[in-house]
């Protein structure tokens, strides 16, 4: 019985370390520029060529999250409607 549980654990497992290698952008050769706030927050920020492309912000408390820009205008993306998505590694090895 522990056999057929550990193999759709070990599957699930995999299938959570998909695409925890790059970001969806490109930022190779970016400048990154980081700041510490006032609240302990370190935010990173990713221009290429002068255009943000990618956001981290790292909480004082909690998991780093992502903010990207897929297009390259400069802006963050917004889903359809209006809201800005932001991405956490959820799981990595």
């Amino acid at each position: 019985m522990k056999q057929l549980l550990l193999i759709p654990l070990l599957a699930l497992a995999g299938c959570a370390t998909l695409g925890a290698g790059s970001p969806p952008v490109d930022v190779s050769g970016a400048d990154v520029t980081s700041k510490a706030m006032d609240n302990g927050d370190t935010v990173e920020e990713y221009r290429v060529g002068g255009v943000l492309r990618m956001v981290k912000v790292t909480p004082a408390r909690g998991a780093p999250f992502y903010m990207y820009d897929r297009d390259g205008d400069g802006r963050m993306d917004s889903d359809k409607d209006g809201t800005k998505p932001v991405y956490w590694k959820l799981y990595s090895w």
